[in-house]
């Protein structure tokens, strides 16, 4: 127990006798306010105490340490720490890591209060009256005069630091557990006479160390699959320290037909399981696994997750394949106009020849309007982007009225590739005859894959 006039109290009988120890601490100056004390998590006669003495004019800082009960007292603090000290915390996982709330921010040490370093990562200079972590969540949970509470997410990467870590370039630190939230954009928002803060990113965090930061030359980050293969890529964080980079657990968007109006594609997210995260920087690469794994509070069961896996993909890979099959079109035609620009006299031929492929493209994507204002009924490809972005946005399994409505997609769209391949078979062969006739290049498309790189 300590009090405003310098005493420190300790019983080891539950109260029933009490012991002053406020002689035992070197450099202390008598009177001083023990404004905090912490017992350790670790040993029964250990604790910190914090002394203030600003009401008097001392605006030193003062912390000490004891092993024994109060019988001796070190002192844990180092030049590096400014501003009167108002609390003490000791983290309940590594005995080393302190925090330390002073009238002008918050510092921490690794080694025990060998060395102190400020933390201003997002953090201002105010006075921090308490400190406390949230064991659920490993949170480090701070109250201030001047900004209320202030909560730093997840500090299990300070846990990890050691000597070893801080000699290597790169160093991954264990991933916090990696969950695929099911959650909606629906909820409440805070009115203007409220203080709300944002609740902590639902994302995927990748937390490493970087010895120096990365200026020149190759840096990348990718997450890959089981197999090896690449899933996605991410910009790096290249800061000195730790780094934190974000990943939402999608792959890609698909690919879009291209149409007079606006249509979107939802990102496709990735399945749980193993994935490794790949590091190229210079010559060397860093690799690190990570698993993920399903919201455990949702009602859907594996079975399901899986039909719904298997039909966004479908949707993904249908209306990719659209996309493609709307390039080959577009080429055809190009190439088609290009050849009655060169001969007028093709027209009579050409032109028949173009109203069968606007005729099958309007059953494709829209193809008045335009980006800003949306006209002509929805096509092929508004139907299949809408119902691809409602399954991928859904938090459920596939209704019987979507399954039904994708099977309707697919036949139109099984219908449209048999009509342009007979298209083609009608008509491609003798535009290449006409093209090489007038000396122009035959037509040649991109492949699928050249396709999907292409910008």
């Amino acid at each position: 127990m300590g009090t405003d006039d310098g005493n420190v109290q300790v019983t080891q009988d539950g109260g029933k006798t009490w012991k002053n120890v406020n002689t035992n601490l070197p450099g202390l100056p008598a009177g001083t306010w023990c404004y905090h004390i912490e017992p350790s998590s670790f040993n029964k006669g250990t604790a910190y105490a914090v002394f203030d003495g600003h009401s008097s004019g001392d605006m030193k800082p003062y912390a000490y340490k004891t092993t024994n009960f109060g019988a001796s007292w070190t002192s844990v603090l180092t030049p590096e720490v400014e501003g009167i000290a108002r609390n003490i915390q000791e983290d309940f996982v590594n005995p080393n890591l302190l925090f330390l709330g002073t009238e002008f921010g918050l510092y921490i040490t690794l080694n025990g209060g060998k060395n102190w370093y400020k933390f201003t990562n997002n953090m201002p200079a105010v006075a921090v009256h308490y400190i406390e972590i949230q064991r659920k969540t490993n949170d480090l949970v701070m109250g201030t005069h001047g900004r209320g509470v202030i909560i730093i997410d997840d500090i299990s990467p300070l846990r990890q630091i050691t000597d070893e870590v801080l000699a290597k370039d790169l160093h991954f630190f264990k991933n916090r557990p990696a969950i695929m939230y099911d959650e909606n954009g629906f909820g409440g928002t805070s009115g203007e006479t409220q203080f709300v803060g944002p609740n902590p990113s639902r994302a995927g965090q990748i937390v490493y160390y970087l010895k120096k930061r990365h200026t020149l030359g190759k840096f990348t980050m990718e997450i890959q699959d089981i197999k090896g293969q690449k899933v996605s890529e991410i910009t790096p964080g290249k800061t000195k320290g730790i780094n934190i980079v974000e990943w939402g657990y999608t792959s890609k968007t698909p690919k879009i037909a291209k149409g007079q109006t606006l249509s979107f594609g939802a990102p496709l997210r990735v399945p749980a399981g193993k994935y490794k995260i790949v590091v190229q920087k210079g010559t060397e690469t860093y690799t690190h696994d990570w698993d993920i794994s399903y919201d455990p509070r949702s009602k859907l069961t594996l079975e399901d997750r899986k039909v719904k896996e298997q039909t966004i993909q479908k949707m993904f890979d249908m209306t990719q394949s659209l996309a493609y099959l709307v390039y080959e079109l577009d080429e055809t035609v190009a190439v088609a106009n290009q050849l009655v620009a060169k001969d007028a006299n093709l027209s009579s031929t050409i032109t028949p020849m173009l109203a069968e492929f606007k005729k099958l493209k309007e059953t494709l994507v829209v193809t008045t309007g335009d980006n800003y204002v949306s006209a002509g009924e929805p096509q092929l490809r508004e139907k299949m982007t809408a119902l691809y972005s409602n399954l991928a946005f859904s938090l459920y399994k596939p209704s019987a009225n979507e399954l039904g409505n994708l099977k309707f997609i697919e036949g139109g769209f099984n219908s449209a590739k048999l009509e342009f391949q007979k298209l083609k078979d009608k008509h491609v062969v003798k535009l290449n005859e006409l093209l090489g006739k007038n000396g122009m290049v035959m037509l040649k498309v991109k492949s699928f894959e050249e396709f999907l790189q292409m910008p």
